[in-house]
């Protein structure tokens, strides 16, 4: 189906920290991948380049053989590891203000996935749990018919018996030429639905293979594996 994400030299400086250290990666349509690593790898610096946060130092990337800015905007759905939506706001407001900003915003789908969650669409996001609050972001960001999802660290805030509702409104809430890239720690409750993963260290990409030639191969689990990479 093709590359949705192209990244060639991709390299990201702070000053005298190197954040990304020539990033060589391609990412084909249709898939979801998990980028892991520890905190400070890199993970949330490469997923804000891919939205046009940040600008390289070096090198190229990009989405749908485009340049990050106005164009991949229409096609990346991005969910920030920080809640964003002002507290004052009603989940009613908030998909109206995604239904306003994004063509491909699906409403219908956005309400039928609050539903789903008993979640009153006239609730203010100030009366919203930590947890309840990062459900609803998520239910935004999934009701966008994009072409790449974005989602850092999206189970990290949650308890666990709601992982799996987001995991699994994570894998039924896009099309089969879209890819989602996944980034997290908490690789145990992901891995079941992962078809690829990214290991990052230090801004460098250690690993990128398919999960099942990785089982097959090293004849463990990619918590297992990332374990004993990270010596976690």
């Amino acid at each position: 189906m093709g590359a949705i994400l192209e990244c060639k030299s991709l390299t990201k400086h702070y000053s005298a920290l190197a954040a990304l250290s020539n990033v060589n990666l391609t990412l084909e349509r249709g898939r979801i991948i998990g980028l892991l690593g520890p905190n400070g790898s890199g993970k949330t610096t490469l997923i804000k380049l891919i939205n046009g946060l940040l600008v390289p130092t070096a090198g190229t990337l990009l989405i749908g053989g485009k340049e990050p800015g106005p164009e991949t905007k229409k096609i990346v759905s991005y969910l920030p590891e920080k809640t964003y939506l002002p507290d004052w706001m009603r989940v009613s407001d908030t998909i109206n203000f995604f239904q306003d900003f994004y063509e491909d915003f699906d409403q219908k789908r956005a309400y039928e996935m609050l539903d789903r969650l008993h979640l009153d669409p006239s609730k203010r996001l100030k009366t919203l749990s930590k947890g309840t609050k990062e459900k609803v972001q998520l239910i935004l960001v999934m009701s966008r018919n994009a072409d790449l999802y974005c989602l850092d660290e999206p189970i990290g805030g949650v308890d666990p018996a709601a992982r799996d509702y987001i995991l699994n409104t994570i894998i039924s809430n896009y099309n089969e030429n879209a890819t989602v890239i996944i980034s997290t720690h908490l690789i145990a409750d992901i891995e079941r639905v992962l078809d690829e993963v990214v290991f990052i260290k230090d801004g460098i990409v250690t690993l990128h293979a398919s999960v099942e030639d990785i089982r097959s191969r090293e004849g463990k689990s990619i918590d297992t594996l990332f374990r004993e990479v990270f010596r976690c």
